[in-house]
């Protein structure tokens, strides 16, 4: 089978979406547009920390096995390796160039922001993509992005078209009745150390991990749900754990859940309408934009 080169591969692509994240809601709009047909790239940012690894691509970058649902991922250094890898039917693409190095591909046809930088300024999105969304905090549309959706767990997939998403307030959506108690945040600035995997049963007092030579300690019974990557450094005050209070039939610590799902369809209907928009504006022009390839394996 003949090999694509750079130029023909550019001609040639489907629809380009980046995602800025690798957390488990930027891998859940990664599958959904994957499954829309959009060629994805997912942009590592170190900060935060990736908590629910096990929901997302993020191990990929360090050659581990990571699976959501029926992609896989396909780590990649370099531009040139960006093209052959997005006729990959079953993967999405994920990498630690960020947006500027990605920006070499010329104009991109979807940037979303799924960082969840919660108290950070947001610059305009706008100028870098045909069409751009903005997830959670920090997000107003027609001003820093095109369009914004809702993360807050009551509100979450709502989507604007105009005005400001929700500031943060710090209130974790419960889960088997417990909130913000089943998380463990690091107390300073260090670097995280643990042995255990996600999905490992804990106890109360059990030892987790040590944040340089201090050691953390579960604050219940439970399963792990989340840990931040074993050698990690990591500021103060991130979230480095977090427990399932629930038994094991109810827990789910792989795929998609619910409030990803419901943020990853709004990402990709806002993303389908704006850009059928900017094609419909691009009619009669010399340049029209590519259109997403719909996976007919599925």
């Amino acid at each position: 089978m003949r090999t694509l080169g750079f130029a023909e591969a550019h001609r040639r692509r489907p629809a380009l979406a980046v995602v800025l994240g690798t957390n488990e809601i930027a891998s859940a709009v990664a599958v959904h547009l994957r499954r829309a047909g959009f060629g994805v790239v997912l942009s590592h940012d170190p900060h935060p920390p990736v908590l629910r690894r096990a929901m997302s691509f993020h191990d990929a970058l360090w050659g581990d096995p990571a699976r959501v649902e029926e992609y896989g991922a396909i780590a990649i250094e370099r531009i040139t390796e960006m093209f052959p890898a997005m006729f990959r039917d079953d993967a999405v693409i994920v990498t630690r160039m960020g947006l500027v190095e990605l920006l070499a591909l010329g104009s991109l046809d979807l940037l979303i922001d799924a960082r969840m930088l919660k108290y950070a300024e947001i610059p305009d999105l706008r100028h870098l993509a045909v069409a751009t969304i903005g997830l959670g905090p920090g997000f107003t549309a027609g001003v820093n992005c095109d369009r914004a959706v809702e993360t807050r767990p009551a509100r979450a997939g709502l989507l604007l078209t105009r005005g400001s998403t929700d500031a943060p307030d710090g209130i974790s959506a419960p889960l088997g009745g417990v909130g913000g108690e089943r998380f463990v945040r690091a107390a300073a600035p260090g670097v995280w150390r643990t042995a255990l995997s996600i999905g490992t049963r804990v106890y109360r007092g059990m030892t987790l991990g040590h944040l340089d030579r201090t050691a953390v300690l579960a604050p219940m019974d439970g399963l792990l749900r989340g840990s931040v990557r074993d050698a990690t450094e990591v500021p103060a005050r991130v979230k480095l754990i977090e427990i399932d209070p629930r038994d094991r039939n109810h827990v789910r610590f792989t795929g998609i859940d619910e409030r990803g799902r419901t943020i990853a369809e709004a990402a990709v209907a806002a993303a389908t309408d704006l850009l059928a928009d900017a094609r419909l504006a691009a009619v009669g022009t010399a340049t029209l934009l590519p259109t997403p390839h719909r996976d007919r394996s599925r």
